[in-house]
Parts: C-alpha cells; structure tokens; sequence
C-alpha cells in the first residue's frame, strides 16, 4: 500500500470511528464528566500514538536514502540506498540510484577524456623537452667543450663550471622528461618501468625495495598507465610527505587481476581530514579500469601508509620480463 493511501485510510478509520461515536449512545454531558473526559483523550492518544507509527514506519525510508545522500562519493562507487518502503518511496529510491549510475558512468568518460588528453599533453611536452630543450642542451655543452679546449687556463675552471650546471641541467631536463612520459614503460614493459621508477626514487634518504612478480594475467595498455601513474604518485606522496626511510614496491598476481602494493614506514595520514590531491587523483584513475584503490595508514599500530590496487585483467598480452625480487621483511617494513 502506497503512503497516501496508509495515511488516508488511518484518517478515515479516526473519522469513521468519531461519526459513530457522535451518532451512538455515547454522549457527553454538560459539563462534561471526568469519565467521559478520561475516553475522550483515550481516544485520541489512541489515534496519535496509529498516526505516528504509520508515518514512522512510511517516512523511515527516506530517512535512509538521506543519510545514503549524504555518504554519496563518486570515487567510491558500488554504494546504493537499499530499495524499500511505500511504492513512492521506492520510485524515489530507485530512481535516485539509476541517478547514481548515470552520474558515475559520465564522472568515468570525463575523467577518461581529461586523463587522456592529459597523458597526450605530457607525451608532447616530453618530446619537446628531449628533442627541443634536450638537444640544445647539448650543442651548448659541446660549444662550451670546444671554447674551453681553446681558452687560456684561468678561464677553464669558470668554463668547466658551467659545462657542469649544463651538463646538470641536461640530465634535470631527461628525468622530467622521462617522469612525464616513461618510454620504457612503451618500450620494455610495467616490470621494467617500476624497476626503473624505484630506482629513480630510491635517494639516499629512501631506500625503495621492490618484489614484482612473474606471470602475471594479459594487461591492457591503460591498466598498464594506470599502474604505473598510481605507484608514481604513491612514491611521490611518501618521498615529499611522510618522513619514511624505507618503502616497498610490489606487484603480485591476485584474483582475476593483479595487485600493487605500495607502502612506507613514515608517519602515516595522521589525523588530516578529507583526501589530499594525490589520493584523489589515484581514486580517479583507478575508476578509469574499474580498480578498487584502498588507503590505510597504521593499522597495526606501527605508523606508515599502504597503497593498495587490485585491477582486473585485460586482452593484452601478457607481460614477459623476468621477475625481480628485493629482499623485505615479511612484516613489512618495521
């Protein structure tokens, strides 16, 4: 029964009830008397007591898909209000679900478009910095060469200074160049790629091990870039923000996909509030390939941040290189 018609019928029930109360023998006097007063409130507690479980009971749904309203987060999708209550409430619960849906499915074909054109921007952008700024990089480095081999003697060691800022500036130019655009993530494959990518970021206040797995299940090339994106951030966030030391690379067969694990022994999220930028990012390339992205911070009680994405597996051909295993501690990284 829908919620006008329960509300109806309780109010036609107290109606029908009170007309033949007023043409029955019940009567009241006047004054009236303390008994007659005594049923009269019964009565109508009686009736306000009905009334208030029915709209209780009616209107409870809606409390839920309130509160299911207010969790709503587009990054975290799978989360519906639970289809339920009087016809109208259940038409409005559903069709704010398929609202839902409809949101998520346009929030993923934007984000994809964005993330494309943004992957295509740093390809262009890393083509020029090798091929433009990269090479005449190098024609100065080569003319200083040149002008030093024919200067006098005390002017070489200010020329050999400056061969090296532009020797300095050159391999500057070739890592963000690389960070950009990873050729060899297009050339030798994502085993490669995070081999090269913990190496990259392993400093002499960061030690990066890695474990990345043989035989893992056909990739398509976008869960490949998502990936690695994703670990490229994680490395980020724990070498500009959370004091650690040490932290581990790994990527493992899972069920019906792989999994990447990314964690670090620092100091954790803390108590801050909301998502960072690079959190939400993540989230957002991993909805791209349908990957779950979970992030938790101390769980045992030892501080640090693991960086967990289960992806599932494409129709690309699987990866080939060989598996490479650095040493960790089976605890983590405590």
């Amino acid at each position: 029964m829908s919620l006008f018609w329960r509300i109806f019928a309780l109010d036609a029930v107290g109606l029908v009830v009170a007309a033949a109360l007023l043409l029955g023998p019940v009567t009241v006097s006047t004054p009236i008397l303390p008994g007659e007063v005594l049923v009269v409130v019964a009565g109508l507690a009686v009736l306000l007591a009905v009334n208030a479980v029915v709209l209780r009971v009616g209107l409870a749904p809606l409390g839920r898909l309130g509160r299911a309203m207010a969790d709503a987060d587009l990054l975290r999708p799978g989360a519906r209000a639970v289809v339920s209550g009087p016809v109208e409430t259940a038409e409005l619960i559903t069709t704010y679900n398929a609202m839902l849906d409809r949101l998520a499915a346009e929030r993923a074909a934007s984000a994809a478009g964005a993330l494309s054109a943004q992957e295509r921007e740093r390809h262009r952008v890393a083509r020029e910095l090798h091929d433009e700024v990269g090479q005449t990089l190098t024609a100065v480095l080569l003319q200083l060469k040149r002008v030093a081999d024919r200067a006098p003697k005390d002017l070489r060691e200010e020329l050999g200074q400056a061969q090296e800022a532009t020797r300095a500036g050159l391999d500057e130019i070739r890592r963000i160049a690389r960070r950009l655009r990873p050729g060899v993530l297009d050339e030798l494959g994502l085993l490669s790629a995070l081999r090269s990518l913990a190496a990259e970021f392993t400093t002499h206040g960061l030690t990066v091990r890695h474990d990345l797995r043989a035989g893992l299940p056909p990739l398509t090339e976008e869960t490949e870039l998502v990936l690695y994106r994703v670990a490229q951030e994680a490395l980020t966030n724990t070498a500009r923000h959370s004091g650690a030391d040490r932290a581990e690379l790994r990527l493992c067969p899972a069920a019906d996909g792989v999994e990447l694990l990314v964690r670090d022994n620092g100091t954790g999220l803390g108590a801050q509030t909301g998502e960072s930028a690079g959190i939400r990012g993540m989230r957002e390339r991993a909805l791209l390939i349908g990957a779950a992205l979970s992030v938790t911070s101390g769980a045992d009680g030892s501080g640090g941040t693991d960086i967990r994405l289960r992806a599932s597996a494409g129709t690309a051909p699987a990866t080939t290189a060989p598996a490479t295993t650095a040493p960790a501690s089976p605890g983590g990284l405590r």
